[in-house]
């Protein structure tokens, strides 16, 4: 004799299912109904949206106010900052160019040369951490008006016409802004009479040999 356990699940045998009723049909939307206002409270609902307007705009000037007033302290702070910059780095510059002619004119390899070498060094890293870079030139470069000056011109035998010859004195770069040129001396090439006699003898036209040296023409003077 079986005996049925309470939890097992109810087997149903198998017939026709049962049919889906299908939902009642919705009623029909029902046109929104038009309220009528007063004449008066008509005319203040007015009145509100139009001062609601006017307020919105009057916030929307203030905000583009605000927004223009910040952008232009903080222009005129970066710009205060950087005249501030650059008037002290232009302080500093006569003793970096003093620091220059003292390294030329001390020995290599002694106290004093290195000493000054280090103090050079320290006080380039303290500049460049405000933005200052110098503008490097050497013999053979093009003289570019942009960032050189010419002190002189002098001519040459081993640079081209508008070479540079010599660095006279540093330039510097403050950011993208040119703080003060190179000042060199740039070449001016050969004169004329110079370049004809350096130039090769293979490229004159060769003078013709005269077979007889006794006859003398009409034409020579």
């Amino acid at each position: 004799m079986s005996h049925k356990n309470p939890q097992d699940p109810v087997v149903s045998a198998p017939g026709p299912k049962p049919e889906q009723q299908t939902p009642p049909p919705s009623p029909p939307a029902q046109p929104p109904k038009t309220v009528t206002l007063p004449e008066t409270e008509l005319t203040q609902l007015k009145a509100d949206a139009a001062k609601a307007a006017e307020n919105w705009d009057k916030f929307l000037r203030a905000a583009a106010d605000h927004e223009n007033y910040r952008k232009r302290v903080a222009r005129e702070k970066n710009e205060l900052t950087g005249s501030a910059r650059e008037a002290v780095i232009n302080t500093l510059l006569p003793a970096l160019d003093n620091l220059e002619r003292a390294l030329d004119h001390s020995p290599a390899g002694t106290p004093l040369h290195d000493g000054l070498l280090q103090v050079q060094k320290q006080f380039e890293r303290a500049l460049a951490e405000f933005g200052l870079a110098e503008i490097t030139v050497k013999p053979g470069d093009i003289f570019n008006p942009n960032l050189h000056e010419a002190i002189s011109h002098i001519e040459s035998a081993d640079q081209p016409d508008g070479a540079v010859i010599q660095q006279i004195q540093s330039g510097y770069k403050l950011g993208d802004k040119l703080l003060r040129p190179v000042r060199v001396v740039v070449s001016k090439g050969l004169p004329a009479e110079a370049s004809a006699k350096t130039g090769n003898a293979a490229d004159k036209p060769a003078v013709p040999e005269k077979k007889n040296s006794w006859f003398k023409s009409p034409f020579s003077k």
